[in-house]
């Protein structure tokens, strides 16, 4: 689904391209599918009936006619750090991802790699959950279209809308775009009816479909988006949304006729369900329990509506425009949020296989590690903007702040500990704090970075805990612990009591940071003396001041975070001054060999 729209061309009002005539649509007599539960009214309840307060997110449901890209990691990674936040405050979170598997482009890329669509399938969603398991993706559904259960769901839920009237027969005829997956208008085609994405002609097509009736929500879409303006964001994407719906809203095909790769329209057997009413289910079907029969109702009451729809800002129409229409058709409560990021550039440029300036996660991971590469894409770009990667800037922010503010500070602070204290903390971090305002600003620190959390933004909160690691440093370096040491009696005492206020600080970056870096956050917190179960058991109160107490043995001393260091030469001496850190583990080669499809 994220990857079928992937350029701004997509956002032009006219998606459905419709010929003047084809709008005098005579409406055909359609048989109506029967409902696993025909007793069911049209219109249900759709709260919740977990216990706890639940919090539903999702990324997009990934296409998969190529391996994932750099621009599907850092959605997820994203999705990631606010599931994790969400965790922390308590949530009961629902965190949702998969693969949207079905069309005619899927069907192609099968074919060129002399493979059948559903072996296609399978490898390509194994390639995104490989990537998602190496960056640390704490996903708690991964739905694939191609599931049986999402099937049921998405009968049902087409059955409920033909029932309200809102699909009809008619005919469908425009320029086709086969990579694009859509219907051209011919004004937003090049010279001899190329596609301004893929620069290849369009076909020219005529069909028979089933239509939603879109045209039917346009009041109703407006009244919702003037009365909850929190619906998109960022908010300016607000404005793109109800420029759109204020422009006029057409109807839209949800059938081919000559796709196979689909499921079958329940009342018409000879065409599949295509796109967005197949794909944007999945947010559902992802719900229903593996145990029982798929069912909407009760996928539905398993956590709907969802808290949280982040997408790529190529595909807002069809989540804030076509979903809340077709969940309006089905009687269904719309989700709470639509979040559209912006794109990613390198060095500048937009990135594409024939510039040959590709950015792939895998070997971003294998080269820098799950942490950096979180961290880089979360600190780095401001969330909901476009953004940009270069080598130069991802190595020298990495290494700036996890290296040298967090890193450093928690190794130099334990060897002062092993070489002075044993390794032992000689009192609680509360008491070596009492009358010191380095622990108010902390906790004002813990403050800001909750705030930003919360406000989905994630740059904003990584800054708010490096400046966490900012003050520390400062403290260390202005009390100068080494040098009390020295001194012996009472200043050696107070030194004692800086490295435990240090520490603390250490320990309480380490929970205001897991929602980016969780792997680094268990690093620190395994090096204060901590176990695993107690570490997988914190909450963001974890935060408050006084976790440390006396007596507490601290670990032997080590880098929690290596520098990573740049490939340069000197040219002059002719000898190399870096080098560079090597791959981890293997690259997913037959993931990669499908790229081209």
């Amino acid at each position: 689904m994220a990857a079928r729209m992937n350029t701004l061309s997509l956002l032009n009002p006219s998606h459905v391209s419709l010929r003047p005539r084809d709008y005098r649509f005579s409406h055909r007599p359609l048989r109506f599918y029967t409902s696993p539960n025909p007793n069911r009214g049209a219109l249900f309840c759709t709260c919740s009936t977990t216990n706890g307060e639940s919090f539903v997110l999702t990324t997009p449901l990934y296409y998969v006619n190529a391996p994932p890209h750099m621009g599907s990691a850092y959605t997820t990674i994203a999705a990631d750090a606010i599931a994790r936040f969400q965790r922390l405050l308590g949530k009961k979170v629902i965190f949702i991802t998969g693969t949207d598997e079905h069309g005619e482009k899927i069907a192609a890329a099968a074919m060129a790699q002399g493979s059948i669509p559903l072996d296609h399938c399978n490898l390509i969603s194994q390639a995104y959950k490989t990537l998602w398991k190496d960056l640390d993706i704490s996903y708690d559904k991964f739905i694939r279209t191609t599931d049986s259960k999402h099937e049921a769901i998405v009968k049902e839920f087409y059955s409920r809308v033909l029932a309200k009237g809102d699909i009809y027969q008619a005919d469908y005829e425009g320029l086709y775009c086969v990579n694009c997956e859509e219907y051209k208008d011919e004004k937003e085609l090049l010279e001899n009816n190329c596609c301004p994405v893929h620069l290849k002609p369009c076909d020219s097509r005529k069909e028979e479909n089933y239509f939603f009736a879109l045209s039917k929500y346009q009041k109703s879409l407006e009244e919702a988006l003037n009365k909850n303006p929190n619906f998109v964001q960022p908010s300016f994407r607000l404005n793109e949304v109800q420029s759109w719906v204020k422009g006029g809203l057409r109807d839209f095909s949800i059938s081919r006729a000559s796709v196979d790769w689909g499921i079958p329209i329940p009342n018409d057997r000879s065409q599949t369900i295509y796109v967005w009413f197949d794909a944007l289910l999945g947010y559902i079907s992802a719900l229903s329990d593996e145990q029982e029969q798929p069912d909407l109702l009760n996928a539905v009451s398993s956590g709907w509506p969802a808290a949280l729809h982040l997408i790529g800002k190529d595909i807002l129409r069809f989540h804030a425009v076509y979903w809340p229409a077709m969940l309006m058709s089905a009687g269904l409560s719309l989700p709470k949020m639509v979040f559209g990021h912006g794109f990613l550039t390198k060095d500048g440029m937009k990135m594409g296989k024939s510039l040959g300036n590709t950015l792939e996660p895998n070997e971003l991971v294998h080269r820098f590690g799950t942490d950096a590469v979180r961290y880089f894409f979360l600190r780095e770009v401001e969330f909901g903007s476009d953004g940009d990667y270069s080598e130069e800037r991802f190595i020298n922010i990495v290494n700036a702040h996890l290296a040298n503010t967090i890193g450093n500070l928690l190794n130099r602070t334990l060897g002062l500990l092993k070489k002075n204290c044993q390794s032992t903390l000689v009192v609680d971090s509360t008491t070596a704090a009492e009358g010191n305002e380095f622990k108010d600003n902390v906790e004002k620190l813990v403050d800001k970075a909750r705030m930003h959390y919360e406000n989905l933004s994630l740059s904003s909160a990584c800054e708010a805990v490096l400046e966490i690691g900012n003050v520390g440093n400062f403290y260390m370096d202005e009390r100068a612990p080494w040098s009390l040491f020295k001194q012996g009696g009472t200043a050696s005492e107070a030194a004692a009591k800086d490295l435990v206020i240090i520490l603390e600080t250490a320990r309480i970056i380490a929970i205001a940071l897991l929602p980016v870096t969780p792997s680094l956050s268990w690093r620190i917190y395994e090096q204060l003396g901590y176990s695993r179960d107690q570490f997988d058991a914190a909450t963001w109160g974890d935060t408050k001041w006084g976790g440390l107490k006396g007596g507490q043995v601290m670990a032997q001393p080590k880098p929690v975070f290596a520098r990573i260091e740049n490939q340069t030469e000197d040219v002059d001496k002719g000898v190399a001054v870096g080098k560079t850190m090597k791959s981890k583990g293997k690259k997913m080669k037959q993931a990669q060999q499908v790229a081209g499809a």
